[in-house]
């Protein structure tokens, strides 16, 4: 499932990889282009910045809107390793992104499917295609692995 996004995901999981070590949770996205060339790159910095908003996917969506000098990303897809929670679910609605690829799902947060779906809810103006599971395996096991080594066991 996703083969074409299979290379873009791997990105994704490289910026993940970075993350842990402030202390945050291997989540990384990049946006690619229509062209499929990277434009954006992004992994989570909560606990680095100490900001609530660090999520992968909006330092990757800013360094789209950056890059190519307006907010609209038209054309442009976003590439993560978690599927999005809400704010980045509708961070990806208002930049006017073609679509949101993720790796795994997230029963407790996901807001392109699981939960919520704020991507493809009728009411709001942008619905962009979303696809799941591109190497969920992959994605899910950086996951399972960090937080096996930073919550405490009940013994």
């Amino acid at each position: 499932m996703g083969r074409p996004y299979a290379p873009a995901m791997r990105l994704a999981l490289a910026e993940a990889e970075r993350a842990p070590a402030a202390g945050d949770v291997p989540v990384g996205a990049v946006v690619l282009d229509a062209e499929g060339e990277v434009v954006g790159r992004g992994h989570n910095e909560r606990e680095a910045r100490g900001d609530p908003t660090a999520h992968a996917e909006m330092f990757a969506l800013r360094e789209a809107a950056a890059v190519r000098g307006e907010w609209r990303l038209t054309g442009c897809t976003l590439v993560v390793t978690l599927e999005p929670c809400t704010m980045c679910a509708g961070a990806a609605v208002l930049a006017r992104v073609a679509r949101v690829v993720y790796g795994t799902v997230d029963p407790k947060a996901g807001a392109v499917g699981s939960l919520w779906d704020v991507a493809r809810d009728r009411r709001l103006n942008h619905r962009p295609e979303v696809l799941g599971g591109v190497l969920a395996e992959e994605c899910g096991a950086m996951l399972t692995r960090f937080f096996a080594q930073h919550r405490p066991r009940n013994d």
